[in-house]
């Protein structure tokens, strides 16, 4: 079950599946934040905070279309990332709050490099008693694989929110339906614009690398995808 919402006023409280999905002192970036990574808050599905709404996603994701496809970018990028040591992937499950675009999320994916978290760029926040939960600032990159419950927060408000924060690619990917779709979305000041496209490769500026999604059969007739990368 999903849903946009606007903040509710203070005395109610919402409930979705039968879980308080929102407590009535929450009304701003930081309660929410705080409300997070506190025992009340739900530990299953996503809840984002998305500047004048929240996003709430209760649903199991899909294995071959986005599990499996996070699962070879994950492998894909990190095969990039530590032998040259440019920095650190982060995959799901980690929050990122950045306040210039009054965003609390948690995506599919994200990368910095060491400098970005040295000049304060981004930073980790401990929380006391539970150690590093969230990251707050601007990350060099993010990722997002589209589910068929994510459409509208993927590919519009996450894309006008990552670009207000000043995350400079915004890694897209959808492949239900058939589909092969892989974007690098490069942040310019007047929006995000995509990297251009040469044989399938897309090049990434923050990583240095160009990169490519492949589809497969696995022995048992579903399909298999590969990250692959090459110099550029």
């Amino acid at each position: 079950m999903i849903a946009t919402l606007k903040t509710p006023p203070r005395g109610l409280k919402l409930f979705l599946q039968g879980q308080l999905v929102l407590p009535a002192w929450v009304d701003d970036l930081d309660s929410f934040c705080n409300w997070r990574l506190s025992p009340e808050s739900p530990q299953d599905g996503e809840i984002a905070f998305l500047d004048k709404g929240i996003w709430v996603d209760l649903s199991m994701k899909e294995f071959l279309t986005h599990n499996q496809v996070k699962a070879a970018f994950d492998f894909g990028i990190m095969s990039v990332v530590q032998p040259a040591s440019l920095g650190r992937y982060v995959p799901d499950r980690m929050l990122l709050k950045n306040a210039d675009a009054n965003l609390s999320v948690e995506p599919d994916g994200l990368f910095f490099t060491w400098e970005t978290m040295r000049s304060g760029r981004l930073r980790l926040v401990d929380k006391v008693g539970q150690g590093f939960m969230e990251l707050e600032g601007t990350p060099d990159m993010t990722l997002e694989v589209v589910s068929k419950t994510s459409v509208p927060k993927d590919t519009v408000l996450l894309r006008e929110l990552y670009w207000k924060a000043g995350v400079t690619e915004y890694w897209l990917v959808d492949v239900r339906d058939g589909n092969l779709s892989f974007e690098i979305l490069q942040w310019t000041p007047a929006g995000y614009v995509a990297a251009p496209r040469q044989d399938g490769w897309v090049s990434s500026h923050v990583l240095a690398k160009k990169f490519q999604i492949q589809k497969q059969t696995d022995p048992l007739g579903h399909p298999q995808f590969f990250v692959l990368s090459a110099d550029i």
